[in-house]
């Protein structure tokens, strides 16, 4: 069974910096595209980044577009998500995603979710 444990998270200031893993173990992360998602109180899941299984495409949504930079490394079965240039409406419970899908853009493509770490970000 695949299993997704994100770790990194915590409290910065802004224009701070973070780099959050996600440990991918229950199958090959090679044959998986990978995204990552948060979601802040009282707000629905919403996508971040993804990273496509073939030809290491990636994708961001915009509000993240040039500040974030999704990354993997298959020989050590980890996904990265750099975070630089922070801000305060970043803060949310950030949260690993796998898919057989050539690309996770939605929480209707995720097929595995890990448990999430929480990015809180001050002002």
């Amino acid at each position: 069974q695949v299993q997704l444990v994100e770790s990194g998270g915590g409290l910065v200031q802004a224009g701070g910096s973070l780099r959050l893993s996600c440990e991918f173990s229950g199958g090959t992360l090679s044959s998986y595209s990978m995204g990552w998602f948060r979601q802040a109180p009282g707000k629905e899941r919403e996508f971040v980044a993804t990273i496509r299984r073939s030809g290491g495409s990636t994708y961001y949504a915009d509000s993240v577009k040039g500040r974030f930079t999704i990354s993997r490394d298959n020989a050590k079965n980890t996904v990265y998500l750099q975070m630089n240039s922070l801000k305060p409406e970043d803060t949310a419970v950030y949260y690993c995603a796998a898919s057989w899908k050539n690309s996770v853009l939605t929480t209707k493509d995720v097929q595995d979710w890990g448990q999430g770490t929480q990015v809180t970000v001050s002002s």
